[in-house]
């Protein structure tokens, strides 16, 4: 397995753990209880007591301790070590007592996944489509939910051209040096602002002032300046129209039980299966 620091350093991959290690200076009670909603509502339950939870590409964590909150045994594992020390930070100031692992690890990685348990619940979200081999991983995914389990994971949209569009951005702020990088967020925030400029020109000058108001939770509870990061910095990057998940998931036994997609525009389309 190729070194995730040596990846990061050559321009290769964004370095999400750095962004998760911020971002979990953030976490309070108010973000758990957003990103356990979410869950709640997708999985169609608000108790696991007693099931396993497997987060694949746990990031910050937080829904790891969403899913320890709703009495699941979890086990997180993420690529990027800073990621794990987001996360096992998290589960530290949070859940030090809990029934929760935290590893580095990769799901592309044949023989790790081989010696994993299957899980109730397999949970990777946004995740799968930023290791390089999109259904690779997804295939291994999929091959860790346990008979009568779910499979809960959520997927870039495939919008063609502007998909492509992104795709060259995303590569470039990894090659970049701080100033390029910053140019690539400030366009690609007014970029993606562009249909409420007001707004996006009065966040844009708080944010040079330094005069932003506090880290409001966005839904799921997560952060906008963070996501925005991740999102214009996130690579390797691939996409999938619904069908195709769909499809993915159908032919390999599974059914599908919840969705929600990003009505054919940027982000990730949310998917719940349930395995017979």
């Amino acid at each position: 397995m190729i070194d995730c620091q040596t990846e990061i350093s050559e321009g290769r991959r964004f370095a999400f753990g750095q962004n998760w290690l911020r971002f979990g200076t953030l976490i309070d009670e108010e973000r758990i209880a957003g990103a356990r909603r979410s869950l709640e509502t997708a999985l169609g339950t608000t108790d696991l007591t007693g099931r396993s939870f497997l987060d694949i590409g746990c990031g910050s964590g937080l829904f790891s301790l969403a899913a320890v909150r709703m009495g699941a045994r979890v086990r997180s594992f993420d690529y990027d070590p800073d990621s794990v020390r987001a996360a096992g930070r998290l589960r530290q100031e949070f859940a030090p007592d809990s029934d929760w692992t935290v590893q580095r690890a990769s799901i592309l990685d044949t023989e790790f996944v081989q010696g994993l348990d299957r899980a109730d619940v397999v949970y990777s979200w946004g995740v799968l489509h930023h290791t390089g081999d999109l259904w690779a991983a997804m295939e291994a995914a999929q091959g860790l939910v346990a008979p009568g389990g779910t499979l809960y994971v959520s997927i870039y949209n495939d919008q063609g051209l502007e998909s492509r569009m992104w795709t060259a951005v995303k590569r470039r702020y990894n090659e970049y040096g701080a100033l390029g990088r910053q140019l690539l967020l400030t366009g690609s925030m007014l970029y993606l602002g562009r249909h409420y400029p007001l707004r996006a020109a009065r966040q844009f000058a708080d944010r040079v002032q330094g005069t932003g108001s506090r880290s409001v939770p966005r839904p799921r509870g997560m952060s906008r300046k963070h996501d925005l990061v991740d999102w214009v910095g996130g690579y390797p990057f691939q996409v999938a129209a619904p069908e195709e998940v769909f499809a993915f998931c159908r032919e390999r036994g599974f059914t599908l039980h919840h969705l929600k997609t990003c009505k054919g525009g940027i982000g990730c389309n949310e998917f719940v299966f349930a395995r017979a």
